[in-house]
């Protein structure tokens, strides 16, 4: 269980360390072309996170049923989170799906980032409803 939480925070460190360099300006200049898949596939790896580290004190401290054969389930998962924050932009942008009808400023941008979070957090279904 400790490897895994090791894991799941390197990943963390990981994902925040990213978002600093992209702040400040320092990465590839093609990421910053492709903004918002880039935040996409960012905001799926934290929804992925977030549920790992619930499923981590859920399995091993409430219901007492940690199970290393599942450890390379938490290693993937965050991998797999940010391929489905990148592809709901990318079915997001096709237009397959509509996110509102009205038209704000960057409500657009906040629409593609909230359901790669949701689409991270919750692979499974996701995969399922593509």
């Amino acid at each position: 269980m400790k490897k895994v939480l090791a894991a799941l925070l390197a990943y963390f460190l990981g994902a925040l360390s990213l978002l600093v360099y992209y702040q400040r300006g320092e990465m590839p200049a093609w990421i910053y072309r492709s903004d918002l898949a880039y935040k996409s596939t960012w905001a799926g790896i934290l929804g992925g996170l977030m549920y790992l580290f619930r499923a981590v004190y859920m399995n091993y401290s409430v219901r007492k049923r940690w199970d290393s054969e599942w450890e390379v389930w938490y290693y993937i998962r965050p991998i797999v989170s940010g391929l489905s924050g990148l592809l709901s932009y990318f079915i997001l942008r096709a237009g397959l799906i509509a996110l509102d009808a009205i038209r704000l400023s960057d409500a657009g941008s906040f629409g593609f980032i909230a359901w790669a979070f949701i689409a991270g957090m919750n692979v499974e279904k996701f995969i399922k409803k593509i």
